[in-house]
C-alpha cells in the first residue's frame, strides 16, 4: 500500500514535469511556426539566443553575434528569439530606413520587461513617446541651443580644473559621465549644487548600469539595485518639481529657463499638464538618453585621440585656431562650434567604430510583410548600428580610423546610424554634437594624452566601456 502511494506521487510528480516542460516548449516554439519566416535559430526555451547576443558584447566585438548570422542564414534578415522575445534582426541601410520610416504605422518603440520595471510608470506609452518628440525640439531647437554653447564651456572649464589639472593620470570613463550629468543637471533641470548632483549621481549610475542586465530581481544583483536607484533618484526628481512649481509661482524661475520648466508650463493639444510623476519619468529618461551615449562617445574620443597621434595634432591645431581667438575669460560662441568640422567628423568617425547606441527593438503592430519575409503582429524587431558601420560594402576598410569619410556629403543614408535616421533621428543630435565638441575643445588645448593600458579589453554591455575605464597620462601643454 506504502509502495503504491509513493509510486503514485512519482507518476504524478514526472506527468506534472512532462507537462510543464511539454509547456514551456510550446510556448517557445509555436511563434516560430509561423509560414514565410525568416531564416533563423531559435535557441533554448526561456533563454532563446539572448545570452550569445549578450555574450558577444562582454567579449567586445557585439558584430559578430550579428555578421555570425548574416553568414550562416545568407541573409541580412533573420530570426532569434532574445529577451524570451521572438524577434526579427533587421541589418543594414534598407532595414534601417524601413524600420525609422515605419513608426507608428507598421512598428513602435519597445523596450525588455526589465527596463519597463525599472521605469515602471510611461516607459511603455505610445502616447508619451510622440509627446516627447514634439516637446523636445522646441528646447533643443537651434535659437535654445545657441544660448547653451556658453554655460556647456563654463561647466567643462570647471570640471576640467577641478579633475583634470594638475594631475599625472586619470582615469577617463568616470570623469566622462561626471562631464556629461553635470551638464545634464544643469541644462535640464538647473541643479548646479555639487551637493545636490552627487546626491543623485551614485544612485543614477546604479540605475544606468540595471536597465540591460538579466532582470533577476534578488538583493545584491545588479537589476534590484537599479529598481532600487530608480525609486530614490523618482523622490529626488519629485522634490525638484514641487521645489520648482513653488519657484515659478513666486516668479523665482523662468518659465523657459531649462526642459523641467517648459514640462510643467506646456499643455498637450488636449489643454492637459503633464503630472508630477510623468515629468520625473521624462526627466529621468532625459538624463539616461543625454548622459549615458555621451559619455561613452567621449571616452572614445580620448582613446583613439590617444592612440593616433596624427588626427590628434590635427584636432590641436583646429581647436588652438579658436582658442587664440578668444579674449582671456572669453567662453565659447555657437560660431566657435561651427569651425570644429575636422574635430566633428574625428568623433562621428569614433562613433562609428564605437557606437555608444549599439541599436534598438521595435514591435510590431500589425502582420505585415517586408523583403519577401513575413513579420507576425507582437513580433520584435532589432536594428543593429554595426551591421552597416563594419561593413565594408559600406565603409570600405571599416576598421580603419579615417574621419575623411565625413567630409563632404558623407557616408549614403541610413548607413551611418549612431543617432537613428529620417524620422527617428534623435531629436538631441544637435545637444550632443555640443557636449562632445566642448569636451573635445577644453581637452586637447589642455593636454596631450597616453594611454596607460595599451591593449585594454573593451566591454559592450549595452554600451562600449574600456574594461579598465581608459586611465591615460596627461602631458599639460607648455603655457
Amino acid at each position: 500500500m506504502e509502495h503504491s502511494f509513493y509510486l503514485s506521487l512519482l507518476l504524478l510528480f514526472v506527468s506534472f514535469v512532462s507537462l510543464s516542460l511539454f509547456f514551456l516548449f510550446y510556448r517557445h516554439w509555436s511563434p516560430f511556426t509561423a509560414p514565410n519566416l525568416p531564416p533563423g535559430r531559435m535557441g533554448y526555451p526561456m533563454l532563446g539566443e539572448s545570452i550569445e547576443f549578450m555574450s558577444t558584447g562582454w567579449k567586445g566585438h557585439p558584430e559578430k553575434f550579428i555578421f555570425d548570422r548574416i553568414i550562416r542564414f545568407s541573409s541580412e534578415i533573420f530570426k532569434t528569439s532574445i529577451f524570451n522575445e521572438p524577434t526579427v534582426v533587421l541589418c543594414g541601410p534598407t532595414c534601417n530606413k524601413f524600420l525609422f520610416s515605419n513608426e507608428n504605422k507598421l512598428v513602435n518603440a519597445w523596450w525588455p520587461e526589465n527596463v519597463k520595471k525599472i521605469f515602471p510608470t510611461t516607459i511603455d506609452s505610445k502616447l508619451e513617446s510622440k509627446r516627447m518628440r514634439k516637446l523636445l525640439p522646441q528646447f533643443l531647437k537651434p535659437e535654445a541651443l545657441q544660448r547653451y554653447v556658453g554655460i556647456m564651456d563654463s561647466i567643462a572649464q570647471r570640471h576640467f580644473a577641478s579633475h583634470w589639472e594638475n594631475k599625472t593620470h586619470i582615469t577617463v570613463f568616470p570623469l566622462a559621465k561626471r562631464y556629461t550629468f553635470l551638464l545634464a543637471c544643469r541644462l535640464f533641470m538647473s541643479v548646479e549644487d555639487g551637493k545636490d548632483v552627487e546626491k543623485i549621481e551614485g544612485p543614477f549610475h546604479r540605475l544606468a548600469s540595471g536597465i540591460l542586465t538579466l532582470p533577476i530581481d534578488l538583493p545584491g544583483t545588479a537589476f534590484n539595485k537599479g529598481i532600487k536607484a530608480s525609486k530614490f533618484i523618482r523622490n529626488e526628481l519629485l522634490r525638484i518639481i514641487k521645489q520648482r512649481k513653488v519657484e515659478l509661482g513666486e516668479g523665482k524661475a523662468s518659465p523657459a529657463q531649462d526642459i523641467l520648466s517648459h514640462m510643467l508650463l506646456t499643455p498637450d493639444e488636449d489643454g492637459h499638464y503633464m503630472n508630477e510623476m510623468d515629468i520625473a519619468d521624462k526627466i529621468l529618461g532625459l538624463l539616461i538618453g543625454g548622459h549615458d551615449t555621451a559619455s561613452a562617445a567621449c571616452t572614445f574620443i580620448v582613446k583613439y585621440l590617444a592612440e593616433l597621434p596624427h588626427v590628434y595634432d590635427q584636432v590641436y591645431k583646429e581647436q588652438m585656431e579658436i582658442a587664440k581667438s578668444k579674449s582671456e575669460g572669453e567662453l565659447l560662441t555657437w560660431d566657435d562650434v561651427q569651425k570644429m568640422r575636422y574635430s566633428w567628423n574625428v568623433a562621428c568617425e569614433v562613433m562609428r567604430l564605437a557606437p555608444p547606441l549599439q541599436g534598438g527593438f521595435r514591435e510590431a503592430i500589425t502582420d505585415f510583410i517586408f523583403n519577401g519575409f513575413s513579420i507576425p503582429k507582437g513580433w520584435k524587431l532589432y536594428w543593429s548600428a554595426n551591421s552597416s558601420h563594419k561593413n565594408p560594402e559600406y565603409f570600405p576598410e571599416p576598421q580603419k580610423f579615417d574621419p575623411s569619410r565625413f567630409e563632404g556629403k558623407g557616408p549614403a543614408p541610413y548607413t551611418y546610424v549612431p543617432f537613428g535616421g529620417g524620422p527617428r533621428m534623435c531629436p538631441g543630435k544637435e545637444y550632443a554634437r555640443l557636449e562632445i565638441l566642448v569636451f573635445m575643445h577644453n581637452l586637447v588645448k589642455r593636454f596631450k594624452l597616453q594611454k596607460l593600458i595599451q591593449d585594454e579589453k573593451i566591454i559592450v554591455d549595452p554600451m562600449p566601456t574600456p574594461a579598465k575605464g581608459l586611465p591615460v597620462r596627461l602631458y599639460p601643454h607648455k603655457a
